[in-house]
């Protein structure tokens, strides 16, 4: 019996396939003719790609931890020196520095604006003498500010360049271990009674001094000048807003010493969306972790600060190995 289907389009279908089929290895081989050529370009813009990528992740990365650890007394240097060795990320440069640096600035001036609208004021109505914020921490402030500010202009070349000494993440882990044991022992002795309204001249520059060793890569300038403060019997939360506010003239005056630097070697276009990643969370990472330290130390002692640096720098003297 004779099939009464019929399929009148089935040798049309069956052509074009055929057709399909010979244009595509014709396709395969004048793909195979230049496909040397094509294929490094392809790879060369891959490579670019997740270059750039990686870039964007690392400044992310290194953004949040400066923003973090420049106010958490863990040591914003012996993280951002160490870290990038360990792992053997790509220096992202003094331009990135720099915006990492202002935006930390930016977190310090947002957070403790009233403060400093306040003591500007006061200061500025000659109130050098009141008991409050007003005007009179100004000047103390300043002088305070001299020994980091000398410190830096003599010694700030000799320590830049320990970032290229070999046993620099060693040096670190020691200085984290050895502060945070300082921290430990401020703690147990301070009597924590005073108030900023209650600091004299010799609190100031004591703390001020204590500044200065700040530039040592692992030291933590608000874990040496709040324990330092501690010492002189301040309470934790008073000890942590005057670091705070002797610490903003300081991180300006440095970023305008990077910033002198930068406009000498310049800045291309192409580095623009990478420092504003590292601007933007340097500055909101450090403005959330002002305001989780500054709660955190009207009830609570520095002792977790104290476990992580002995931690950090146990596992950096292993990882160094």
């Amino acid at each position: 019996m004779e099939c009464s289907w019929q399929f009148p389009w089935l040798p049309r279908l069956g052509s074009c396939f055929a057709g399909t089929i010979f244009a595509l290895k014709r396709l395969a081989c004048s793909r195979a003719c230049f496909s040397v050529d094509e294929t490094k370009e392809r790879t060369q813009i891959w490579q670019r790609r997740r270059r750039q990528l990686g870039a964007v992740e690392q400044a992310i990365i290194l953004g949040i931890i400066q923003g973090l650890t420049e106010f958490i007394p863990v040591s914003s240097s012996g993280h951002l020196v160490t870290i990038p060795r360990l792992f053997k990320w790509q220096d992202l440069g003094l331009a990135f520095d720099v915006a990492c640096h202002w935006g930390t600035l930016v977190a310090l001036i947002v957070y403790f604006r009233k403060d400093w609208a306040v003591m500007l004021a006061g200061l500025l109505q000659h109130k050098t003498e009141s008991s409050d914020l007003s005007g009179r921490l100004v000047l103390p402030i300043i002088v305070a500010c001299a020994p980091a500010g000398l410190a830096g202009v003599v010694l700030g070349d000799k320590i830049d360049s320990l970032r290229g000494w070999n046993w620099l993440v060693q040096m670190v882990a020691l200085v984290l271990i050895g502060v945070g044991l300082i921290m430990l022992l401020a703690e147990r002795v301070g009597k924590k009674q005073r108030g900023i309204s209650e600091m004299r001249w010799p609190d100031f520059l004591l703390i001020g001094v204590a500044q200065a060793f700040a530039l040592v890569p692992g030291v933590s300038r608000s874990g040496i000048t709040i324990a330092t403060g501690l010492f002189l019997n301040l309470k934790r939360a008073a000890a942590a807003r005057f670091s705070f506010l002797l610490s903003t003239p300081i991180v300006f005056g440095a970023g305008l010493l990077e910033l002198a630097k930068l406009i000498k070697t310049g800045v291309s276009w192409g580095e623009l969306g990478i420092l504003g990643i590292g601007f933007l969370t340097s500055a909101c990472s450090g403005f959330l972790a002002i305001a989780f330290l500054m709660r955190y130390l009207s009830k609570k002692p520095l002792d977790p600060f104290v476990t992580y640096r002995i931690c950090f720098g146990i596992f950096l003297l292993l990882a160094s190995q």
